[in-house]
């Protein structure tokens, strides 16, 4: 096998490249996931595409401007959290599921369910 073919991808196999600013699986930090997820924004982005799957950033409703809200997006992305590919000029966003509970089993579930109970206050 070659180098690129054991690498590990920062992205599902077949699809589109991911953004250049998206870590690897290996390259994800606990510090960078927490601190993105500390932002209610963000929060509400990431228990979005949690419950619905993949969307397109125009699909997500944020009461910010489209610069803030890109802004929210690259966060996400640069921490690990999410996976953005583009299909021309449109962007699609989902979680990094697989790759989060194999580099910090439960976490995922864990942050959702306390984000879940605190939403609900």
């Amino acid at each position: 096998m070659t180098p690129a073919e054991t690498a590990p991808t920062s992205h599902p196999a077949g699809s589109p490249a991911a953004d250049p600013d998206q870590p690897d699986t290996s390259a994800i930090r606990l510090g960078p996931l927490l601190q993105a997820f500390g932002d209610p924004l963000r929060q509400r982005i990431v228990r979005r595409l949690a419950a619905d799957g993949e969307a397109g950033c125009g699909d997500i409703d944020l009461p910010v401007t489209r610069a803030t809200g890109s802004y929210h997006f690259r966060v996400l992305r640069q921490a690990g959290w999410t996976h953005t590919r583009r299909i021309g000029r449109e962007r699609y966003i989902s979680l990094r599921r697989e790759d989060l509970e194999a580099r910090f089993p439960g976490l995922l579930a864990a942050l959702l369910k306390a984000a879940e109970a605190e939403h609900a206050d």
